[in-house]
């Protein structure tokens, strides 16, 4: 049981890792003149889109927290639509707490927000797969020894390290160094 549980993950892992790499790769085959630095809101919203759609197929294919229990339609229609606003919340408050750490909040609105999307789809999208919209059973995974299986483990150390990143990602754009002070030189 627990070899097929390691098996899937990888497997599921290692399929995310490729829809990121493919979204670098491929849009360069079909738009002119694409480049991640110079399109960079393309990318985003493609790498957007791709990590997401994978994300929600393998939860279907893979079946990682799967219940016995039967559910309505309606019931499955509410989780959908609690899910989707649980989604855009999650964004607009990654948006807020971007623009609390500096970025700008007039200027660079579309990247700021297209950011906070990816940002949201590697971290509560992913949470949202798994755990569903149930915040009991998402502070039982993110507190102190609350992964039960192999998935919540990979759910902790996936969202940590998407944030950790984002902020190490984001730490020396302060640093234009274009100031005279930056570079060394006094005045």
């Amino acid at each position: 049981m627990r070899h097929t549980e390691i098996k899937k993950l990888l497997s599921a892992n290692l399929t995310c890792i490729a829809s990121i790499i493919l979204t670098t790769l491929i849009p360069s085959l079909f738009l002119r003149n694409f480049s991640v630095l110079g399109t960079h809101l393309i990318w985003l919203c493609i790498c957007s889109a791709s990590v997401g759609t994978v994300n929600i197929i393998l939860h279907f294919i893979l079946k990682p927290n799967s219940s016995m229990k039967r559910s309505s339609v309606a019931h499955k229609v509410a989780k959908f639509i609690r899910c989707c606003v649980y989604f855009f919340a999650s964004c607009i408050l990654f948006h807020g707490i971007i623009v609390l750490y500096g970025a700008p909040l007039i200027e660079s609105v579309l990247e700021t927000f297209l950011f906070a999307v990816l940002l949201s789809t590697f971290t509560t999208l992913h949470c949202l797969c798994l755990l569903g919209p149930n915040f009991q059973v998402w502070l039982r995974v993110f507190t102190k020894n609350g992964a039960m299986s192999i998935w919540d483990n990979n759910l902790q150390i996936t969202t940590m390290c998407s944030m950790v990143g984002a902020w190490f990602g984001a730490f020396p754009i302060p640093l234009d160094w274009d100031r005279p002070w930056q570079d060394g030189i006094s005045l």
